[in-house]
């Protein structure tokens, strides 16, 4: 027999004894898991606001790229037709304050329709955009408000001639379907187009308040203005900013309207107010900066210097 054989022999033949000590049951269960030994520890209460949170995370779309500058050329070409039509508005109306600013009303709430008509048109071939809910809306609220400053406007008989009304709806009829064009084509390019137009309202109107304080603190508040501004409260949305109490905190309800002066400085502030949410459409294509900074006038971008 050889060697090899031999040990194998020995080896089968030798009693058996385990490289490693046996342990006892109860050494073998502590080295098991507690589910496993019968003494399990409860369970943590599982953190729902932070699954709530991770949830909420995953489901929020991100949020859209801000827009490229406005070109150059855009805002020149937008620039020249906004001070070309309310240069010749101020050149016609110089002297009739309330029919100027009836023919400025009936224009400036046009775009605001024009956005909506877009904006539904695209729902309805399924357009689901985060934010187009939030900007109807706004929309929509911003139209009803241009629509009561045209209201007050036609209770100081700014529309008392048949020629200021027809010269406004023809303006009003075409400037509707080029901005549904322009939008169409760049809603950031309509979006400043009305942010000059509010903008040049606000100084509009600021210096009609500057020329004509004295007069205007003389004169009765109109009953659409009080039923809008006071009892319907539409300030809500607007009008945060709107004080005629020399900077007063806003109040929950309306302004307190003691003379026609009161009316216009609500109706200049709306104006800033239209003014900053288009700057940040154009700007940040949302309603509100990101960054939470003031409002400032859109500025295009300009060619790279050769």
């Amino acid at each position: 027999m050889t060697l090899l054989g031999v040990v194998a022999v020995a080896a089968a033949l030798a009693p058996h004894r385990p490289l490693v000590a046996p342990r006892s049951r109860p050494a073998l269960l502590a080295l098991q898991p507690d589910e496993l030994r019968g003494t399990s520890s409860a369970p943590a209460e599982p953190d729902v606001r932070a699954a709530a949170a991770e949830v909420s995370k995953l489901l929020t779309p991100p949020p859209a790229a801000p827009p490229p500058p406005l070109e150059e050329p855009v805002f020149k070409l937008n620039t020249l037709i906004v001070d070309s039509v309310k240069g010749a508005i101020d050149l016609v109306y110089r002297d009739h304050d309330y029919a100027r600013f009836f023919v400025l009303e009936t224009v400036a709430r046009v775009p605001y329709f024009a956005y909506l008509s877009v904006l539904h048109l695209r729902e309805t071939f399924g357009a689901r955009d985060p934010g187009y809910t939030d900007r109807m809306r706004t929309h929509y609220f911003e139209a009803d408000n241009e629509l009561h400053h045209l209201l007050i406007m036609e209770s100081l008989g700014g529309n008392s001639s048949a020629v200021d009304r027809g010269v406004a709806q023809t303006m009003a009829f075409f400037y509707y379907w080029y901005v549904v064009a322009v939008f169409f084509a760049s809603p950031q390019s309509a979006y400043h187009l009305s942010e000059l137009i509010e903008d040049h309202a606000y100084e509009t109107y600021d210096a009609f308040l500057t020329k004509n304080a004295a007069e205007l603190k003389t004169l009765p508040v109109p009953d659409v203005a009080r039923q809008y501004y006071e009892q319907d409260c539409m300030i809500a949305h607007f009008d945060p900013a709107c004080s005629v109490d020399g900077g007063a905190a806003p109040r929950e309800s309306g302004p307190r309207l003691r003379s026609l002066y009161d009316v216009f400085i609500c109706v200049r502030n709306d104006e800033r107010e239209h003014w900053e949410t288009l700057c940040n459409l154009v700007q940040h294509g949302s309603l509100a900066s990101a960054d939470g900074r003031p409002a400032e006038s859109t500025q295009p971008r300009r060619p790279p210097e050769t």
